[in-house]
């Protein structure tokens, strides 16, 4: 039983690791805030407000024009943020992708 509650606990732990990425361009402040390590509510406003003046982001890397977010921080986000919903749509595969691997593998351990 206890072995069991391991498994399951591990399961659990390894889906919430796996974010899901956000598209800037579309979400609003709250779902940005939730997605992007490192980035607040308070960030998460600016790059709306930031997206609302001066309209859609063209890359990434535009995030360094938002107040309060650096390279570093883009950096450590860039592979969590979406530019389109097209881009969403691969994201959300890969992401289910990796789920059904590692839920596939932990079910291989289990069986042995």
């Amino acid at each position: 039983m206890l072995r069991l509650l391991v498994v399951l606990f591990a399961a659990f732990c390894s889906f919430n690791v796996i974010a899901s990425p956000v598209n800037i361009n579309t979400a609003d402040a709250k779902t940005i805030g939730e997605a992007l390590s490192g980035i607040g509510q308070k960030k998460a406003e600016a790059i709306v407000k930031y997206r609302e003046t001066k309209g859609e982001f063209k890359a990434v890397e535009d995030l360094v024009n938002v107040d309060g977010i650096g390279a570093k921080t883009v950096e450590k986000i860039k592979n969590d943020v979406l530019l389109s919903d097209a881009a969403a749509a691969v994201a959300d595969q890969k992401t289910d992708k990796k789920i059904d691997e590692k839920t596939d593998k932990k079910i291989e351990e289990k069986t042995k």
